[in-house]
């Protein structure tokens, strides 16, 4: 493996890097899609709507405008609020590997494109808020906020050096957003993204689960 001993600064996601959010969020598109009369046949087929924007998948998968995309996105809402975001769970060994970083002396971020809120209530849930310095999202008015956005945000806000800063993501939407700010990207196979997606973006590395990741960083 190349030596970088150079990453001072590690952006994570949230959504299948940290957390498997399975449950929830499947549970909440099932309940935003009931309302318009939609019975989703294949659960899995909703785990397609982990990763992306919402209103970006409500438009793909199931044709919605722009008025009905944001007008689910709110029913949506209503159940992930209230139950969804705690129907989750931290991937075995990543509080481990979190404590390992900040030991170390590396500043840890979440840039996430789940409302900002919702991810500091699950990271403080969970148990693992406390290893972020930060932990930034969208915000809940519906603004279209893309996953580079999020990132840039972080690096202005923090004054990171792009040359000592690595995204952690499992879809192809982390690492775009990472190249989109000059970043070097990690991809995890542990989450929602397959080999070819992440390889296809343009991952720097591809890491098949949560001990190598940890190993990854041991090594530097």
């Amino acid at each position: 493996m190349v030596v970088i001993l150079n990453y001072k600064n590690i952006l994570f996601d949230l959504d299948g890097t940290l957390t498997d959010p399975a449950d929830g969020i499947t549970n909440s598109v099932a309940y935003a899609l009931r309302h318009y009369g939609i019975e989703a046949a294949d659960r899995n087929a909703l785990c397609a709507f982990i990763g992306p924007p919402l209103t970006y998948s409500f438009n793909k998968y199931y044709g919605f405008d722009q008025k009905q995309c944001l007008e689910a996105v709110e029913i949506y809402r209503e159940y992930f609020s209230d139950k969804g975001k705690f129907e989750n769970s931290v991937y075995d060994g990543i509080i481990p590997m979190l404590q390992a970083l900040q030991d170390r002396g590396f500043r840890l971020f979440i840039a996430t494109s789940k409302p900002q809120k919702f991810a500091l209530e699950i990271a403080e849930h969970f148990g693992f808020k406390k290893f972020f310095e930060a932990i930034r999202g969208i915000p809940m008015n519906g603004e279209n906020i893309s996953k580079g956005q999020v990132i840039g945000g972080v690096l202005r806000e923090f004054s990171l050096d792009v040359a000592k800063t690595l995204m952690v993501g499992d879809r192809s939407y982390d690492v775009l957003g990472a190249k989109e700010n000059g970043l070097s990207c990690i991809g995890v196979l542990y989450g929602y993204g397959s080999k070819s997606e992440l390889k296809d973006a343009g991952a720097d590395y591809i890491i098949e689960n949560v001990n190598k990741l940890k190993k990854f960083f041991e090594d530097k």
